[in-house]
């Protein structure tokens, strides 16, 4: 892809006032201090809303055994969360003037992902998608109406981009009607056409021209979003353990879940956050395809506290599944998320083959704790801690060997 020119940042005004509308103008790429709006982080935390809706679904399904079932229903969700977030985003860190009509436009997408929220119980229990669909239309309607916006401001190649990302928004919803009218059979396989043509969207249309998102703009929004959906997974965590305790005074059959549920989610946060990722972020390739590998960090964090609240309901009998079934829902989701950090961030930092071997190991090691019962949880806490600690020992042994600081590679 052929970059484009720096343009001028957007003119800065007083806090707490949004003006009156001004040109939808490419910000500047290389803004000094640009940080994540309180617009931005109040779109976060309703997105949540939904992301713990599809979690809860994805909980009733496996706790009744459709483990299956309920994973492809949770896939097809998510995706169209993760989609319409990551979306905004990267518009957002090209565009976002905050102005009026921005605002308003932004809000009108929230309302979008509360009405898909509210359609999630009736997917996952009838494969009913009329109020997944609308929500999603909802948003991606006005996502399609924000970069027309872009292009009626831009000129020559970045008004053609603007108008390709218009387009395709708009031409790949009317597609996902399919959902709504197609035998329930083939839906999987719409679902993945459909999904395939909406991530075709972003590279065509910056065939020739790159939008100006800022690197340490869109890195600190998905770290921000992999906070609130680790935070959403200790809540939902810690409301199976209070319920299980209070419900069938099972703390001591408890407690060795709730401790591993929360020595795997503190390691996941360390391992996500340890180095800084925006110097990566250098390309639009480089960029793609560590925004679109976030779909499985995203889910798999998400799919933890999904998992952590099935081991919940079936030590205290109210999910009919095996312990090995009730130990995979965490440690699968676990190891993925493990891997896909590795493959994502910690590869590009890690010196020698020791380094590069910790999170595969762990990943591993994690899955293997499958087995291991009612212990199955703690233990693959346990060596999700160990792997930091393993990770900061051999970090340190390499700075003291260079003589000098060194980037830490947890």
């Amino acid at each position: 892809m052929t970059s484009s020119p720096t343009p001028p940042p957007v003119p800065s005004r007083a806090p707490g006032s949004t003006g009156a509308l001004r040109r939808l103008r490419a910000r500047g790429r290389d803004e000094a201090q640009r940080t994540a709006s309180p617009l931005e982080l109040f779109f976060d935390l309703c997105f949540v809303v939904a992301v713990a809706q599809a979690g809860i679904g994805l909980v009733h399904s496996v706790a009744e055994g459709h483990a299956g079932q309920g994973i492809l229903d949770y896939a097809m969700v998510f995706f169209a969360l993760w989609w319409a977030w990551m979306n905004f985003t990267w518009f957002a860190s090209a565009y976002d003037n905050d102005d009026v009509l921005y605002r308003v436009v932004t809000l009108v997408q929230i309302a979008g992902v509360l009405v898909l929220a509210a359609g999630v119980s009736r997917a996952f229990e009838d494969h009913e998608y009329l109020m997944v669909w609308l929500g999603y239309a909802i948003m991606r309607v006005a996502m399609a109406a924000q970069w027309l916006r872009a292009a009626r401001a831009a000129e020559g190649p970045e008004r053609t981009t603007a108008l390709r990302y218009a387009g395709g928004v708009l031409a790949c919803q009317v597609g996902w009607l399919g959902l709504l009218f197609l035998p329930e059979g083939a839906r999987p396989w719409w679902f993945l056409v459909m999904a395939l043509l909406e991530m075709c969207v972003p590279p065509v249309a910056e065939r020739g021209h790159t939008t100006s998102w800022h690197p340490r703009h869109i890195a600190e929004r998905y770290g921000l979003f992999t906070i609130i959906v680790l935070g959403e997974t200790i809540a939902a965590a810690t409301i199976a353990v209070k319920s299980g305790i209070d419900e069938n005074d099972a703390l001591g059959e408890l407690l060795p879940i709730a401790a591993g549920g929360l020595l795997v989610i503190f390691a996941a946060w360390w391992i996500y956050f340890v180095v800084p990722i925006h110097g990566h972020l250098r390309t639009n390739r480089q960029a793609f395809l560590w925004g679109y590998g976030h779909y499985l960090v995203f889910a798999s964090a998400a799919a933890i506290g999904a998992g952590l609240e099935v081991a919940v309901e079936q030590t205290v009998g109210k999910a009919h599944i095996s312990t090995l079934a009730a130990s995979a829902a965490v440690t699968l989701p676990t190891a993925l998320y493990l891997l896909t950090v590795w493959a994502l961030h910690s590869r590009h930092f890690k010196r020698g083959i020791t380094q590069q071997l910790v999170l595969p190991t762990t990943a591993l090691l994690v899955i293997c704790c499958t087995f291991l019962g009612h212990w199955a949880v703690f233990a693959a806490g346990v060596v999700c801690a160990l792997s930091v600690a393993a990770g900061e020992i051999l970090a340190t042994r390499l700075a003291a060997r260079e003589s000098g600081p060194a980037p830490r590679t947890g």
